[in-house]
């Protein structure tokens, strides 16, 4: 019995921090306070070079020794700097808040600060009812409340776009095609995975499939030299899937989504497949017991907001079984995200090797 005392005490030392919990519960005055900044856009008015709380009030429209409470607050974190009394300039992680910075952070700040925290003030009615917070918010699901507002909409898609390059990229570096198979990207939004593909892998070709509207805007922000290669077609996989491909990804599309909602695009998938054809899910993979992993609270999330959820390996190859599907093998990225690759039920198939996310 010893070793397991030994261990708990080991444990309790690691977590023994008196302040750590307080720390934890102000969160939210953090997240509030950089969204107010980028929605002021205040890194964009220190691109040129420090200024004044006074110059950067009267540009931004706001109360001047207001704005300075606030900024002096982000400096004492890093996220500006104080460089002479109640003068602030940018720093590397205020870059980041920039409306045109490589991998800048402003849309999603300005996302969280409007819809995902007042969503988050819901939680208990998500754990009392098991129904998004988002609906009892705002009066709606959350992607009938995008779609009617365009502002906030075109803020998330712009977080998507910018925020999905590098993991794109690190996703298209991971996967493997054949010269002459075709790609369909179902649920494939603005087509920035699809475009990451195609630049890898010129021999190919591809389709995004997506609702009508986001095929239209999709069509609408895409670039030329995708369209060469790749054609938009409107559907809804709730409905049916394209048949003919080699390729089907589903790319952050299931954890939007309960276990029979996604258990019914898998079908439709199922359904569409030849088969020799692979079904690719690139997902968050939530690791067993209490290792920190981002989606544990990414899962908090989506119960939130929309009533979806991350899974565990095991999750996911159950819902790929029910579906006529299986899971041969899942593919580390280097990122956030997994692989899961999957081929038909009536296939023979070798033994599943698993290449998991340590």
């Amino acid at each position: 019995m010893q070793p397991e005392r030994d261990s708990t005490a080991a444990l309790a030392a690691t977590h023994d921090d008196t302040g750590q919990l307080e720390r934890m519960f102000a969160g939210f005055a953090m997240t509030h306070s950089i969204y107010a900044a980028a929605k002021l856009g205040i890194a964009d008015l220190l691109e040129a070079g420090p200024r004044t709380a006074e110059e950067l009030a009267g540009l931004a429209g706001v109360h001047a020794p207001s704005l300075y409470r606030l900024l002096r607050a982000l400096a004492s974190v890093g996220v500006f700097a104080e460089t002479a009394p109640a003068t602030f300039a940018l720093t590397p992680t205020a870059q980041r808040l920039r409306t045109g910075a490589p991998d800048s952070l402003r849309a999603w700040a300005i996302v969280t600060g409007e819809i995902i925290a007042p969503s988050w003030d819901g939680l208990m009615h998500s754990l009392q009812t098991g129904v998004p917070a988002f609906e009892s918010v705002f009066g709606m699901p959350i992607f009938e409340y995008l779609e009617a507002r365009p502002e906030i909409a075109a803020e998330f898609d712009g977080h998507q776009a910018q925020g999905g390059r590098a993991l794109h990229a690190a996703v298209a570096r991971s996967l493997e095609f054949d010269a002459s198979e075709t790609i369909i990207d179902l649920g494939g939004g603005n087509g920035s995975l699809v475009a990451a593909i195609l630049e890898r892998h010129p021999e190919l070709h591809a389709a995004i499939f997506d609702l009508p509207h986001l095929i239209e805007r999709a069509q609408a922000t895409a670039d030329p030299a995708l369209n060469s290669r790749c054609k938009f077609i409107a559907g809804s996989f709730f409905e049916q899937v394209p048949p003919g491909a080699d390729v089907y990804l589903l790319s952050r599309v299931l954890h939007d989504w309960d276990d029979d909602q996604v258990a019914a695009i898998l079908s439709n998938c199922r359904r569409a497949m030849h088969a020799d054809a692979r079904l690719l899910v690139i997902e968050r993979i939530v690791p067993p017991g209490d290792e920190p992993h981002e989606s544990k609270f990414m899962d908090l999330n989506m119960l939130v907001i929309a009533g979806g959820r991350e899974r565990s390996e095991p999750e996911y190859r159950a819902l790929l079984e029910r579906s006529g599907l299986q899971l041969d093998t899942v593919i580390d990225t280097g990122t956030a995200v997994s692989v899961l690759e999957a081929t038909s039920a009536e296939q023979e198939q070798p033994e599943p090797a698993a290449r998991s996310e340590s």
